[in-house]
């Protein structure tokens, strides 16, 4: 496949929402507060995993490995979005396009795994409670989490270069705020079917595969809560895995619309305010959700106050 000069020369133009200029003030402001509460969120949460001894578990372990990836996740394209809505400027050199897709794909595919595999932990945890540490030792928990990394790696760096390097015939608005792969891909004036394909084989693999696992984990789960015979217990193992189920619908919800259809065929506007919400929304309400919902992060939240 042949690369465009144009586009790695110049690089490209985020069209963004540079149509409604109006618009772009009111999304400007209102990302800026999003992407910031995103940051000290998650940013804290991360502290409290460290510095709270309590909170060294495999749950918070996953935690912050988890608010790890919304930083990145958020990061990766959202400064970028606010500078093009700030001024007129709408343009990304094609080095800085490459390093957006590359991070998006990558930590957006790790995310995936690791929202399975934290399910993976409240499994063991609600029905396996006597041999729980057992189950989830330091060792299983350092190797599910490189395995999350590994296999969001090996998506971004297969499919990063073939979208890059499809003829685009000197092409270079991006109807999007971000370097993604579908407007990428849809710019190209090559067939770009087969790559479209091997983007809809990733997808099975990184989002159902997963989303499968986690139903799986889940549905026992629900078994073991409807035997435990006291309201009090049945109350905890809710509270135990609400926030977890919470933010996989949120993450999973928005993904599957945009990545499970063949050809990509959701609208542009709705695929940039999709975008937006899994990117920024998503990330940004991690941290209130499991905070809100768990007394131990609020605990150590209030710890960690007192000593500055």
């Amino acid at each position: 496949m042949e690369k465009s000069n144009d586009s790695s020369e110049y690089g490209f133009i985020l069209v963004g929402f540079s149509d409604r200029p109006k618009l772009e003030l009111v999304l400007f402001i209102v990302n800026f507060i999003l992407y910031s509460v995103a940051v000290l969120g998650n940013s804290s949460i991360i502290l409290v995993c460290i510095l709270d001894t309590r909170l060294h578990t495999p749950m918070y372990f996953f935690l912050a490995n988890l608010s790890f990836l919304d930083l990145c996740f958020s990061t990766s394209c959202i400064p970028q979005m606010l500078v093009n809505l700030w001024g007129p400027d709408k343009t990304i050199s094609y080095a800085g396009c490459v390093v957006q897709l590359f991070s998006f794909l990558s930590v957006g595919s790790v995310e995936c795994i690791l929202l399975a595999v934290m399910a993976y932990d409240r499994y063991a945890a609600v029905c396996r409670p006597l041999h729980y540490l057992v189950i989830m030792h330091p060792q299983l928990c350092l190797r599910l989490v490189a395995v999350a990394w590994g296999s969001g790696l090996v998506n971004a760096i297969v499919m990063s270069p073939l979208t890059m390097t499809l003829s685009r015939c000197g092409r270079r608005r991006i109807n999007h705020f971000l370097c993604e792969m579908p407007a990428l891909i849809k710019m190209a004036c090559v067939d770009a079917r087969a790559v479209e394909m091997l983007a809809f084989t990733f997808a099975i693999l990184i989002v159902l595969l997963p989303l499968t696992l986690i139903l799986v984990s889940y549905g026992y789960i629900a078994a073991a809560v409807l035997k435990i015979k006291s309201a009090a217990g049945r109350r905890k193992a809710f509270n135990t895995c609400s926030s977890h189920l919470t933010v996989v619908s949120l993450f999973y919800g928005s993904i599957i619309y945009m990545y499970m259809q063949p050809g990509n065929s959701s609208s542009q506007d709705q695929g940039k305010f999709l975008t937006l919400f899994y990117n920024l929304v998503t990330p940004m309400l991690n941290p209130l959700i499991y905070t809100l919902r768990n007394k131990e992060v609020k605990g150590a939240l209030r710890k960690v106050l007192r000593r500055k």
